[in-house]
């Protein structure tokens, strides 16, 4: 009997043993795994664009001039560019020399990486961004900046609707509340902070949807006058039926736009 119980003893703490070597096994096992992972990780390798051939500053890079070459990833910059990017190097030229064997990055070349500084990126869905010909009093004394929000207003010259053999000038407010992307060649995202830089561009971008480009771009056409009158950026105010302004209009008009102003605008009274 006694020896029974030693046997069960025996095969029990056998058992335990077996229970507990194969748990440190497991353990080991997971910590070996973890370490081969941030081996891995470390030490992967990926694939970059290199140049064939020495390639002075300048020069137009060619399908023949790109080549590839393997990397450990955590060694390089973001920047670099991918071997399954090389399309995109195709035709930009080289900012700098380019030695061979070398991995090319995004600032190495013209334009920078796809999509990068590019004003179609900040153009919402469904809306155009569209350049008109305005500067120097036509923008505000150049102030107008982007980021900003206009009004456009255009002057045409059109049949008189009284007299149709002659013609007038008509004026009136084309599209009302429009972000302006850029002004010239400046963007939100490239703006230098150098007022006069900035104030002498010949072209202001507008975002606007595809009828509102449509109008614009016949105003246009048609020798038509744009300005641009700058708004508060959290004026979302909308005037409605605003009148086609001529000659005769402001005749008749001038006195009761005066009162209103110095009435309602300025608080004034008689």
């Amino acid at each position: 009997m006694k020896q029974r119980i030693i046997l069960c003893i025996a095969v029990a703490a056998g058992l335990v043993a077996a229970f507990l070597t194969r748990q440190y096994m497991v353990g080991k096992d997971r910590e070996v795994e973890r370490e081969l992972a941030k081996l891995a990780r470390r030490y992967s390798r990926i694939s970059v664009v290199t140049v064939k051939r020495d390639l002075p500053a300048g020069s137009v890079i060619q399908a023949a001039d790109i080549g590839a070459i393997e990397v450990v990833e955590s060694q390089m910059r973001s920047d670099r560019i991918l071997q399954d990017d090389w399309r995109s190097v195709i035709g930009r030229k080289a900012l700098h020399r380019l030695e061979k064997g070398v991995p090319l990055f995004w600032t190495d070349v013209e334009g920078g990486a796809p999509g990068q500084g590019r004003l179609s990126q900040d153009v919402k869905e469904t809306m155009r961004a569209l350049s008109i010909n305005v500067s120097g009093a036509a923008a505000v004394s150049g102030m107008v900046r982007p980021n900003d929000h206009v009004d456009v207003i255009g002057t045409f010259t059109f049949p008189s609707k009284d007299r149709p053999d002659e013609m007038e000038l008509v004026t009136f407010t084309v599209v009302q509340d429009v972000t302006v992307l850029a002004t010239g060649a400046e963007t939100a995202k490239n703006a230098s902070g150098n007022a006069s830089k900035a104030s002498s561009y010949g072209t202001v971008t507008l975002e606007v949807t595809p009828r509102e480009a449509e109008m614009l771009v016949f105003a246009e056409q048609i020798k038509g006058r744009l300005v641009l009158a700058l708004r508060n950026p959290s004026d979302v105010h909308y005037e409605k039926e605003l009148p086609r302004v001529d000659f005769d209009k402001i005749e008749s008009e001038i006195e009761r736009l005066n009162l209103y102003r110095q009435q309602t605008l300025l608080k004034k009274r008689q």
